[in-house]
């Protein structure tokens, strides 16, 4: 069983500027095969954008994707692990703060993103969270 966070979670990390459009994040979500980006100003991570937060506080709240930034849209202060963290600690926040996916962040700078997915491969890979990560992992899938 994986003992660290850098041991279960995807390294690399697909960032866009807070000012960023919400087109352009989706469309770099696309490409890039996967349902989050980090919001950086910088180095510094100040938040973490979903294609659910896209179309949860943008889509349904009627903002225009062009003209709106993943700033503004985007969880803000995110919760984050290190990549030498246990893998409990982040099974722990995750269940605490009811999120999905946590940035992990190594000197102030993101390495990499850690999600339910990984956490319920890394736990139990006959799970059936295992078994669905796995799924859509194979057929290309957003995380």
């Amino acid at each position: 069983m994986a003992e660290f966070v850098r041991d279960v979670m995807t390294p690399g990390v697909v960032a866009v500027r807070p000012d960023a459009s919400l087109v352009e994040a989706s469309r770099l979500m696309r490409d890039q095969e996967t349902g989050v980006v980090v919001v950086a100003d910088g180095q510094d991570v100040v938040g973490v954008l979903t294609d659910r937060d896209i179309v949860v506080r943008a889509v349904a709240e009627g903002l225009d994707p062009q003209a709106a930034g993943a700033g503004a849209v985007c969880t803000s202060d995110p919760l984050v692990v290190g990549p030498y963290d246990p893998v409990s600690a982040a099974v722990a926040l995750m269940r605490a703060h009811a999120v999905r996916r946590l940035p992990v962040v190594e000197e102030g700078l993101p390495v990499g993103v850690v999600g339910l997915g990984d956490l319920a491969e890394a736990q139990d890979p006959r799970s059936a969270l295992a078994g669905i990560s796995r799924a859509e992992a194979d057929a290309g899938a957003t995380a």
